[in-house]
């Protein structure tokens, strides 16, 4: 991104061992205001109507109801954001359709921890009320974290497509290669943040190394791959072009294109 841009917009950059950068922009106050509405209105209608069928019941067994509308409450609204942001990469409904993310700090793909940390903390985030004190502490912040944010050690970005850095095979081209093997994207899904640095840093260095260092790097990275995820190597192709193509999934699930 070049300056002018980055003085434009806030920008939260994650850098690698190997001095590639991937840069998110962060998500206004606006939009990210706009997303929550949206999900109150699909959490608050889903929770009604589970209160509903309660108080029907309760009718038939006495003070049933009243002891567990608080609690219904709370649990459906804290388990849809947990849940979305969990199962759907970041993205609950609203934030999909405001064109938002959350992400971990370092980039990748959120956790089921980190979700259920920065949704826990939401209950604070929302005093006294309409999320003004989460609103404030992130209108302050330089990436527009709240207190949620903070506990979970996440960022809330616009989706933008990225580009993918030299050397690593597209996302569509890695399925392409590694042909039509059953949810191989959502296997490398599972990879740590340092197993994503070793994968990426050999793909982006391989003209880096001997002839002998890289046939023996490629072929103990490829059967990792196949041991760790799951996803086996086509014939057609080699070692090296296999992880490479593993590589380009890894990205692809960043979200770059």
């Amino acid at each position: 991104m070049s300056e002018p841009l980055r003085r434009l917009e806030s920008v939260h950059v994650v850098r690698t061992p190997e001095y590639v950068e991937f840069e998110f922009p962060v998500a206004g106050l606006m939009s990210r205001f706009l997303a929550w509405g949206l999900d109150l209105i699909v959490s608050s209608a889903v929770a009604g109507a589970i209160t509903f069928v309660v108080w029907v019941v309760g009718f038939l067994v006495p003070g049933f109801a009243l002891a567990i509308t608080f609690v219904l409450w709370f649990v459906v609204n804290w388990g849809y954001f947990m849940g979305a942001e969990y199962l759907f990469a970041g993205r609950t409904l609203g934030k999909r359709v405001f064109g938002l993310r959350v992400i971990q700090e370092s980039g990748v793909r959120l956790g089921f921890f980190h979700a259920a940390v920065r949704n826990l903390v939401r209950v604070v985030d929302h005093l006294p009320a309409l999320y003004l004190l989460g609103g404030a502490l992130a209108a302050l912040s330089s990436r527009g974290r709240r207190l949620g944010d903070l506990a979970g050690g996440t960022v809330v970005v616009r989706e933008r497509s990225r580009k993918i850095p030299s050397g690593i095979a597209r996302p569509d081209d890695a399925m392409a290669q590694l042909g039509p093997q059953r949810r191989a994207d959502e296997r490398v899904r599972r990879a740590s943040v340092d197993e994503r640095q070793l994968i990426l840093s050999a793909a982006l260095r391989r003209e880096e190394l001997s002839i002998q260092a890289r046939l023996a790097l490629f072929r103990s990275l490829a059967s990792y791959v196949t041991e760790r995820f799951g996803v086996e190597r086509p014939e057609h192709l080699s070692e090296e072009k296999f992880v490479v193509a593993i590589a380009g999934l890894l990205v692809g699930t960043a979200g770059l294109k």
